[in-house]
């Protein structure tokens, strides 16, 4: 049986990186995926998906070109070819995967992990004829992620699918009920509505997008509704689901709905299925995910856990981060904690994104909070690129004038939201942020701006009215 320094059984966003940072602190590595290099994230998540939106989005601004003072003419697009250039994309990045395995001597087997003991480990192998194989483990990291998948409540149907099965379709339907307004409904009503797809969203909450703020949310939903023609049916259930070989009927209160394709977009699951945990000494929690510390730890000293499984925050990029910690702690004496500031990117149109503390939050907390807003249709930049909608917003300490959260929501907003990120790492003050000098035009001034309205010393917005 050969023995590895570490095991990370997953290789999705947090498992390989835990993989190459252990290797690279020199650990013999071994990394288990039961499917592909890359994980739901690159296969059949956030990379798939935002190149479908890149295209999207592309085709929007096509049709709107006149706008710009441009002429289009004929705009079309053939969704087999984007779906094939979105399949180009993720098998470009797998193989790039595949090649650092390599440069960093780590060893990947494919098939399913299970523990026989808390330093043993099977691997099943996938395919018809292959053996299983023993490994033996001094410390593991668990980083299986979530999956997508559909309520029992609904039909099992061809034309009732999830997120990942939506991927693997050649041409797209005329219309499409989204059951479920959070992140993935909402940036799949927006893909899909740009290429001229009759798109309803069907949310049991009174708001789609319920955890962000609500001036956040209100920007969101209007350019929805009004700009890309969504339909949004919010506080209601959808029952009565039925489906045949044409279409898919429901009803959202007394409307009466029908769709050729029902996507389920009501979040994800943690993949803990065949991992044997009991014989590891471990359990999941009544919630079903693996409990770890702030270190990445389990209960089991050799054993731990980043990403999804642990039921913390279910972005790529936290448990990329958490993976590296991980590795680090299992293969030193030195002890780093997770990182506590994790910004959030929603793709929809337009694009969202936060880091730190929401307004709300911030008032269940009790803490006293100032505010500045700059708003894009202010800016030059955001006037000039033909993108004057939504905003960014601080959040500071009253009586610090400490950084405490910041939103963005409008064009370009996941990318912006890189420099609040690190100005609330960094525990810069408004004063501080608002006396950096930014680059003009561009879409950045507006953090400055905001920091300038924060302290009420607005440069290029008017004053606050005095009270």
């Amino acid at each position: 049986m050969e023995t590895f320094g570490v095991v990370v059984i997953g290789a999705g966003p947090g498992g390989y990186p835990a993989a190459i940072r252990a290797a690279q602190l020199g650990a013999s590595v071994a990394l288990v995926e039961k499917e592909e290099l890359g994980g739901a994230c690159l296969n059949w998540g956030c990379i798939p998906t935002k190149t479908l939106i890149a295209s999207s989005s592309l085709y929007a601004q096509m049709k709107s070109a006149p706008a710009m003072g441009l002429r289009v003419e004929g705009a079309s697009f053939d969704y087999a070819a984007l779906a094939a250039r979105k399949d180009k994309v993720v098998r470009s990045l797998r193989d790039g995967l595949k090649q650092l395995m390599a440069a960093n001597k780590i060893k990947v087997f494919k098939g399913t992990a299970s523990f026989e003991s808390r330093n043993r480990l099977v691997v099943e192998a996938q395919s018809s004829g292959s053996s299983s194989v023993e490994i033996g483990a001094e410390r593991t990291i668990i980083a299986t992620g979530a999956n997508s998948s559909i309520p029992d409540f609904l039909p099992r149907h061809e034309r009732v699918i999830e997120s990942r099965s939506f991927l693997g379709l050649q041409s797209l339907p005329a219309s499409i009920l989204i059951l479920g307004g959070g992140v993935i409904g909402c940036e799949f009503a927006c893909l899909l509505a740009q290429l001229d797809v009759r798109v309803t969203v069907v949310e049991l909450l009174d708001d789609i997008l319920w955890t962000l703020d609500a001036d956040v949310r209100r920007v969101v939903r209007q350019h929805m509704e009004k700009n890309l023609g969504i339909r949004i049916l919010t506080g209601t259930t959808l029952e009565n689901i039925a489906a045949d070989s044409a279409r898919v009927r429901a009803a959202a209160g007394q409307e009466k709905l029908e769709a050729e394709v029902l996507l389920a977009a009501l979040g994800r699951k943690p993949s803990l299925e065949g991992l044997k945990l009991a014989n590891a000494g471990l359990c999941a929690s009544a919630k079903g995910f693996i409990e770890v510390d702030e270190y990445g730890r389990t209960e089991v000293a050799t054993v731990y856990a980043v990403g999804d499984v642990t039921g913390g925050v279910q972005l790529a990029h936290a448990a990329t981060s958490q993976g590296l910690v991980a590795a680090e702690n299992a293969c030193t004496r030195r002890l780093r904690k997770n990182e506590a500031v994790v910004p959030n990117c929603i793709f929809t149109s337009p694009e969202v994104a936060t880091v730190g503390l929401s307004e709300e939050e911030a008032q269940k907390k009790g803490s006293e909070i100032k505010t500045g807003k700059y708003m894009f249709g202010a800016l030059g930049k955001a006037l000039a690129n033909g993108h004057p909608v939504g905003f960014v917003k601080w959040l500071a300490d009253a009586s610090t004038d400490q950084l405490l959260g910041a939103q963005a929501v409008g064009a370009h907003a996941t990318e912006l939201i890189a420099e609040a990120a690190t100005a609330l790492r960094a525990e810069l003050t408004a004063a501080e942020l608002a006396h950096t000098i930014h680059c003009h035009p561009t879409l950045s001034e507006a953090w400055m701006e905001a920091a300038h309205a924060l302290r009420d010393e607005p440069i290029h917005s008017a004053p606050r009215k005095k009270k």
